[in-house]
């Protein structure tokens, strides 16, 4: 579904992301693992169109492979690519309904806005019980749900979380990887950043190490889970 190849992403003179290669199958869960600064949300907001890459090429596609590098974002979120952001970034003065509806915005997803709605209430029920308050009003946890939600809304083919389950308390954090694993069980196709090295390598069916902008690792996530790299950098054993 998804193909990054020969990735190059520069801030100015500083280079993030220096010939990284990835892929993602439809149906797949695969995780970026690494450090703080190491590249992984910049990777993210290259494949979404928000920061632009200096070479390399991102393909993307299920029917058929297309060239998506120069794509701006809208475009690449109505051919089903949805980037829900570290920090949430939801509309505090909205209602949970509000910035539910708001993630339906694009063409692909607005026919679907009511059939979407029902599935993120059964998935976030939470959500359903509080979708007259302002997202502002809700804990730490909800509001992640709530950003989760509005990606859903966005009728993604490929969803990004970065990180989660930043800032959360353990059972939240708990509670937000079930809520990841649910949908990849309901097949939606998954790139996760998580810091939380464990947890994202328990759930996810492959995963690449990123580490000063270069991807040092990939393999499927129970090897890596036994790597003696990856268990003293990453999981503290």
């Amino acid at each position: 579904m998804l193909e990054v190849k020969e990735l190059y992403v520069s801030y100015g003179e500083l280079e993030v992301l220096r010939n990284v290669n990835i892929s993602v199958k439809e149906g797949e869960l695969v995780a970026i693992i690494g450090s703080n600064g190491a590249g992984k949300t910049t990777l993210l907001k290259t494949i979404a169109g928000l920061v632009k890459a200096r070479k390399g090429k991102i393909l993307y596609g299920i029917d058929g492979v297309r060239d998506i590098t120069n794509l701006p974002p809208h475009v690449r979120v109505d051919l089903g690519i949805v980037y829900v952001p570290e920090g949430r970034h939801l509309f505090p003065y909205l209602t949970v309904k509000e910035n539910l509806e708001l993630g339906a915005y694009n063409l692909r997803a607005r026919d679907k806005a009511n059939e979407n709605l029902k599935i993120v209430y059964e998935l976030f029920p939470r959500l359903k019980e509080r979708e007259n308050q302002q997202a502002i009003t809700l804990s730490g946890g909800e509001q992640q749900m709530l950003a989760i939600a509005r990606g859903l809304m966005s009728a993604p083919e490929l969803l990004m979380l970065d990180e989660p389950s930043l800032g959360l308390a353990p059972k939240l954090v708990h509670e937000i990887f079930e809520v990841i694993s649910e949908l990849h069980k309901r097949g939606i196709t998954i790139l996760l950043v998580e810091q939380n090295a464990r947890q994202a390598l328990e759930l996810s069916d492959r995963a690449y190490v990123l580490e000063n902008g270069q991807v040092t690792l990939c393999d499927s996530s129970k090897k890596l889970l036994r790597d003696e790299r990856v268990r003293k950098a990453y999981l503290g054993l």
